[in-house]
């Protein structure tokens, strides 16, 4: 562990810094004036971490004067004390932390089983010790619409625990873990839970820190020729909703969200309430790639099979995000969308930005889609 004493220590707590969702967060977080800020970093991104924070205090201001906006603290959510030790008692340290932000996470559909579990269900049960220890007055959680599993129907932010199965060891995990939320919650817990949707670039710059997920598909349509590209359409993509939202929505709907006392206790779905269709996503990538697309009719299996195939080739398709062609789990958000009304925070159209994305990605095609664990 390492951090520095300075003149007023943390108000704040900070995990999944410097990952992109934390970092534009934390920007927030720091302009509206509820630092310092401490972030938990694991030292291999110390390096990374401190330039980050450096950029953000330059351009935010260090309301103290005294540098010290942003404390970096070296540990780990697989510790049982994050690795934090008597940090977490020193009044001078961390002890007076009064608010946690809890966004670390392995983002990743083909993710280990034992790595998700160690990070994403034992993580979080780490974080909410932490946050016990300390007696913070609130817990903003960052999980996500997909801790649904494959639930037939309309899911809402009151649902979660419906027997779903899931497609993967990501949405298992994040759904032990926001089960492990909600029962601290209920035991006196004051905490917020966010649930973002498939995020993908920024809807200004189409800015991303990976590129997965979505990006699955552009990187397969770019790969053939412009005049006739083929895409994969499996049964039951005609039905399925791609519930897809940029991530600087996120990031603005959970700084507003955060700052307002009345929504301690509740959970957001940060989605779409518009969706398009799968063959309505994959048109508006198409358009945006230049690409006449047709779509062919695949059986489930057989399209994933070529995935791998492709990916051996060289064109990385990450064939778990095939099941999410046949996902009929269609999220709704209507506590979000009523708080949300009366501010400048909206879900933009996937058109209206899904060339910004595109441009991007083809800008840095080597982003690759590594999560950052």
């Amino acid at each position: 562990m390492s951090g520095a004493t300075a003149s007023r220590p943390p108000a704040v707590l900070f995990t999944g810094f410097p990952g992109f969702l934390g970092s534009a967060l934390l920007r927030r977080v720091l302009a509206r004036g509820d630092g310092p800020v401490a972030c938990l970093v694991q030292s291999r991104y110390r390096d990374l971490a401190a330039r980050r924070a450096r950029d953000i205090v330059a351009d935010v201001g260090d309301e103290g004067g005294d540098g010290a906006a942003v404390h970096l603290y070296e540990g780990d959510v697989t510790e049982p004390d994050l690795g934090l030790g008597a940090a977490l008692d020193d009044p001078d340290l961390l002890g007076g932390v009064e608010e946690v932000y809890h966004l670390a996470a392995v983002y990743d559909l083909s993710v280990d089983a034992d790595l998700a579990e160690a990070v994403n269900v034992r993580g979080t049960e780490h974080v909410l010790d932490a946050a016990e220890r300390v007696g913070v007055d609130r817990l903003h959680y960052v999980s996500t619409c997909y801790v649904s599993g494959r639930y037939d129907g309309v899911f809402t932010a009151e649902d979660l625990r419906e027997g779903q199965s899931f497609n993967n060891h990501y949405e298992a995990t994040k759904y032990r873990a926001e089960v492990a939320v909600r029962e601290r919650m209920a035991e006196g817990l004051p905490a917020t839970v966010y649930r973002p949707a498939i995020a993908v670039g920024d809807s200004e710059t189409g800015e991303t820190d990976k590129l997965d997920g979505p990006y699955n598909l552009l990187r397969l349509l770019l790969a053939q020729p412009r005049r006739l590209a083929v895409a994969f359409s499996v049964p039951g993509a005609a039905d399925t909703e791609l519930n897809v939202v940029p991530r600087d929505y996120v990031v603005d709907a959970i700084a507003e969200l955060s700052g307002r006392p009345e929504t301690v206790g509740e959970t957001y779905q940060l989605c779409d309430p518009d969706p398009l269709t799968v063959p309505a996503f994959v048109a508006a990538m198409s358009d945006a790639a230049g690409r006449r697309t047709v779509t062919v009719p695949t059986p489930k299996p057989v399209a994933k099979a070529a995935a791998r195939v492709l990916s051996a080739r060289g064109v990385d398709v990450e064939p778990a995000t095939i099941d999410y062609f046949d996902h009929l789990t269609r999220y709704r958000c209507p506590n979000a969308t009523d708080a949300l009304a009366d501010t400048d925070v909206s879900v933009p159209p996937f058109e209206s930005y899904v060339d910004r994305i595109v441009a991007f990605a083809r800008a840095n095609p080597d982003l690759g889609d590594d999560p950052m664990t």
